[in-house]
Formats: C-alpha cells, structure tokens, sequence
C-alpha cells in the first residue's frame, strides 16, 4: 500500500509575507483540503473528485452549449503578479464561456501590492468584488496565504517554483484524452526538473495512479528536487529513472513532456545561456519514438522543440491548450457548486 502523499507547503515569515525559507511536508487530509473550496495543489482532489472533474471537462467539450449562461451571475477575478499568457487568458476564457464575467489585473505594478499592499488584504478586498479568484504569484505559498483570508474559493494559478495544479488538470486530461487511461504509462519529463513547478505538481498527481513509471530527462544541474525524489517517488514506491540523454528515454515513452528551461528562475545568466539548449527536440529524435508516443509542453516554448515538430500527428501541445479551457470551466463549476442539469 502506497504512503499518504505529503504536501509541501512552504514557511512563512509572517502571515502577510509569504516568502518561501524551504519545504515542510504536511500530510494531505481533509483537514488541509478546505472541503474543496480551495485548489492549492493537485492533491486537494482524491483520484475519485479528480476522474469526475475530468469526466465534466470532457463533456463540456462534447456540449458546449449546456454549460454557456451556468455562470451568468456570477464574477471571477484574476490576480496575476507576474507575467502570464495561457494561463490567464483560459481563465478568462473558461468563465466567459460559462457566461460568467472577469476583472482583476495581469502585473503586481498594476495592482496595490506596488503600493506595499499585502497578499492577505488583497483577497479580502477582491472577496468583495468577486465570487471565484485565480491567483499567481512569484512567492511560494502566496494563493495558500491568500487562501487562509479569503471568503471566495482561491485557485493556485502557480506559485514561484512549487506548484501550478490547473496545468497539472490540463495535463492529466490531455494524457487521459490521448490515451485512454492515466494508469500504465510510461511518460518522460525534460528539461527543467528543479524549477519546473508543473513538473512537480503532474508527478504528484500521477504517483496515485496504478504503474504510472517516469524517466526523468535532465542536466545534473537541473535534477528532481530531493523532496520530490525521495518523499513523493520513494515514499510510494513508485519506479523511476534518471537520465541526461534525451535519445536514450524516447523509445521507451508513452508521452514526452517537454519543458523549457525558465530564464526568471535563474540567479545568474551564465547559467541560463549554458543550460537553455540542452535539449532540443527535432524530426530526428521522433524518430526514435513510438507511433503513439505524444508530446505535451506546458508552454512558452523557446527553442526546446523545433517548429518542424509541430507538423508531426504525435504533437499535442496546441492542444493541450485547448483542453486547459474546459479543465478549468469545470474546475469553477466545481468549486462554485453550480449543479447543471442533465
């Protein structure tokens, strides 16, 4: 029997200043899961929520039309302190689509926290404007500070380099969609392994899953954090691999996951510039892969995958930008408690 997974939320100085020292672990339970009014992480949906959530995405997809005035009363805003394209915009898009409106803003200097204003009296204010909020932050920890003062349902819309769990949603019904299952899988993560919340939020979520194995791809200076190694993949048991070269993984993988290596992580340019073309995905390397091997990226992509890929059948990640707009229509649907009738 697997263990319970940790969550990893981080320390805080203060209550008002949510800036990250290291990791704790704390046990995943209903205690910690708000009876589903936030979403912190992918872990705040048992695998049972989660199969349903993603059963609702994909009708929403099928019968668009049921879904468009669900949420003609009600207003989602979206705090971005940092710079965001999909992420914001399929927000944005889910609630438009459910006849739902949007306010908030897309950078912190157009927001009050230029003028010093807290994380915590943000979401109050905004409690008052709106009934769902999405929040990014470059903070770890920041939307579960946010979380903890507001009276609306918070979405981690991620957080610095910890967790981004509507990715993870987008991702998991991309892979679910593609592939018919999310248990006995084979999928290769590239690229940045450190920084890359994304990363570490789909392999929480895939560990609960039967023969799930990773082939973790990366440089040595862009390896698995040692929590996620040790306490998330060896505490569960669960099989993995880790290898610097992208050709010797391809042919073994039933997805690819792909990843750029984020230039706003980096402390020191020198570092970016050496690291940021390690990988490059081209029509050679697919050649390598299975006919039915696909390829996600969460996206930006920089140089990571070459657009002569982009014409290849097994390249999803266009499309998985696509899903992200139904995953997270049902997401707030969810979280709203909306009841759409049959």
């Amino acid at each position: 029997m697997k263990k319970p997974l940790m969550y990893y939320m981080m320390v805080t100085k203060e209550f008002s200043d949510p800036v990250a020292q290291r990791p704790v672990a704390v046990p995943y339970t209903k205690k910690w899961r708000y009876d589903m009014r936030h979403l912190m992480s992918p872990l705040d949906l048992s695998v049972e929520e989660l199969d349903k959530l993603l059963d609702l995405a994909n009708d929403i997809e099928k019968n668009p039309q049921k879904y468009a005035h669900t949420c003609d009363d009600k207003r989602l805003a979206t705090l971005f302190y940092e710079p965001s394209t999909r992420t914001r915009l399929s927000f944005e898009a889910a609630m438009m689509n459910l006849g739902g409106k949007v306010l908030g803003f897309s950078t912190a200097d157009s927001s009050s926290a230029a003028k010093g204003e807290s994380v915590a009296d943000t979401i109050r204010v905004t409690s008052c404007y709106a009934d769902i909020c999405a929040m990014r932050h470059p903070k770890e920890g920041a939307p579960l500070v946010a979380s903890m003062a507001s009276t609306i349902p918070v979405i981690n819309a991620g957080d610095g380099g910890h967790q981004h769990p509507t990715q993870t949603l987008t991702d998991l019904l991309t892979i679910r969609s593609l592939q018919g299952r999310l248990h006995d899988i084979t999928i290769g993560l590239c690229g940045d392994l450190k920084f890359g919340r994304t990363v570490h939020s789909l392999i929480e979520a895939l560990v609960r899953y039967d023969n799930v194995k990773f082939v973790l791809i990366s440089p040595e200076e862009l390896r698995i954090p040692s929590y996620i190694r040790e306490d998330v993949l060896n505490r569960n048991h669960v099989e993995f691999e880790e290898v610097e070269r992208l050709e010797d993984a391809i042919p073994q993988l039933d997805i690819l996951y792909m990843t750029r290596v984020q230039k706003e992580r980096f402390f020191n340019e020198e570092d970016y510039v050496r690291m940021k073309d390690f990988y490059i995905l081209d029509k050679q390397k697919m050649e390598l892969a299975k006919e039915e091997m696909f390829i996600l990226h969460p996206l930006p992509r920089v140089n990571e995958i070459a657009v002569e890929v982009d014409s290849d059948p097994r390249a999803a990640y266009f499309k998985q930008a696509q899903y992200g707009v139904y995953v997270r229509m049902a997401l707030i649907l969810t979280l709203l408690e909306v009841d759409v009738s049959c």
